[in-house]
């Protein structure tokens, strides 16, 4: 028989009255299996800490989210944002349900033609594109959307020594009610910074004007501020066909739709307060249905959502490394997962669970990770189970952010592995090591020798 584990008795104020409407939770409920496979086979065979991807979770998600548009408008279209996660495995799963790319600079540009992705199929955003990102991808008969004049203006100039005419689009920030507001990127709506651009495109004869775009913000927690952005959107499109008898293809909304994550400081969980994709969808198609939009010259709805559809695919399971009491006296344990690998914990108050059933006895705690930086934080303040040195955790809803904005940072990063529907098992990405570490680093010759 094993030997229990002690744990130390301790004295918790009961707080007399009415609970609330969630009720007093006294146990953490464990993850102990992702799609079937047991998370002590995961971290026994791929190691501590190691990320999983539900390939499984991200169809289904994607599905919903599909469904959600496609039932409300005619023509829809998903575009997957590269920058959320450009894992390629993560990537083509998207692809294969339908979506096309969505871009933010030449890495992402390149990496979705390599992984097969025709490039009239990419949208290609973001302020820092470069002569050569411009160049191929008019060469490309990519979807460019102009983000400020100088871009538009070096567009023009390329226009008139290639062959190919670039399609464009523009970014426009809007007013939508919320704050902060967005208008660090595109051409201003209110103001009429939107119209000069769009009229200086259809004057300059070169350019394809076929699409507008906007992106109003981001973990956005009410569906509402994209009703109010659409109507604006289609108010241009209105315009131009009365200006300049041209018919937009496309609206691109962009995406910002929240997850089901806690944000920090956030009163209750966003698992119950993130709106659903039929809540953005009613408001999206509900507003370019009421516009003055002529029925049969809708346009395609492009959505370009990223975190919503591929936050609760994500995992990352890890080890306790030890327990310590601070100088107040408050529990601490550490963990084998650092801000390096969980970058979304500055602004998530992440769900973390046990891999195994624990008793009732929990006490308040902060979780710190490996690293030797007093900010890496991962909770600091969680009602925790007594985990020992050794236990192993689940940390769910991290598929988003935590695969592009991840560091090589004191620890090296771990291996990523992806359940297929079939529950086989794929690392999709191998962990670092100190030779893939150095093979980019060169040492002058004059540093290669030294006598302690």
């Amino acid at each position: 028989m094993e030997k229990l584990h002690f744990e130390r008795p301790i004295i918790t104020k009961i707080k007399a009255g009415v609970p609330s409407k969630f009720g007093i939770q006294s146990k953490v409920e464990p993850i102990t299996h992702i799609d079937g496979v047991p998370v002590k086979d995961l971290i026994e065979k791929f190691g501590s800490p190691v990320y999983i991807i539900s390939e499984s979770t991200i169809r289904k998600t994607y599905n919903e989210a599909h469904r959600a548009f496609s039932s409300r408008y005619p023509k829809v279209q998903f575009a997957w944002s590269y920058k959320t996660n450009y894992l390629n495995a993560v990537c083509n799963v998207f692809h294969q349900e339908g979506s096309w790319a969505e871009v933010v600079s030449g890495f992402e540009y390149d990496k979705a033609i390599a992984n097969g992705v025709p490039g009239n199929n990419i949208i290609f955003n973001g302020p820092g594109k470069t002569i050569a990102d411009l160049t191929k991808a008019i060469n490309n008969d990519s979807l460019i959307h102009i983000d400020h004049f100088e871009e538009l203006y070096q567009i023009i100039e390329l226009s008139k020594k290639l062959t190919n005419k670039p399609k464009v689009a523009i970014r426009v920030n809007i007013d939508t009610g919320i704050y902060p507001r967005w208008d660090r990127f595109g051409f201003n709506y209110e103001n009429g910074e939107a119209w000069d651009a769009l009229n200086r495109i259809m004057l300059s004869k070169n350019l394809d004007l076929v699409g507008l775009h906007t992106h109003i913000g981001t973990y956005m927690m009410s569906s509402d501020p994209y009703g109010v952005a659409a109507s604006k959107l289609a108010n241009l499109i209105v315009g131009l066909k009365r200006k300049h008898h041209r018919s937009i293809k496309y609206i691109d909304m962009g995406g910002g739709f929240a997850s089901k994550n806690t944000l920090r400081g956030a009163y209750y969980p966003g698992s119950d307060t993130a709106p659903s994709f039929d809540d953005f969808a009613e408001a999206i198609t509900s507003a370019l249905m009421k516009s003055e939009i002529k029925p049969d010259n809708l346009p395609l709805l492009i959505l370009e959502t990223g975190r919503a559809l591929v936050d609760d695919a994500g995992y990352i399971l890890g080890t306790v490394i030890a327990n310590k009491r601070m100088a107040n006296g408050r529990r601490a344990t550490i963990i084998d997962v650092g801000l390096n690998l969980l970058f979304t914990s500055f602004w998530y108050e992440h769900d973390i669970r046990p891999a195994k059933p624990v008793s009732e006895q929990s006490e308040d705690s902060t979780i710190y990770g490996p690293l030797c930086m007093n900010i890496d934080i991962i909770r600091s303040s969680i009602r925790f189970p007594l985990l020992k040195k050794g236990d192993n955790f689940v940390i769910r809803r991290i598929g988003a952010y935590n695969n592009t904005q991840w560091l090589q940072f004191i620890t090296l990063r771990p291996n990523v592995v992806m359940i297929d529907t079939k529950k086989n098992l794929h690392i999709i990405k191998k962990s670092e090591t100190l030779e893939t570490i150095n093979m980019l680093e060169q040492t002058p010759d004059h540093l290669k020798k030294f006598e302690l």
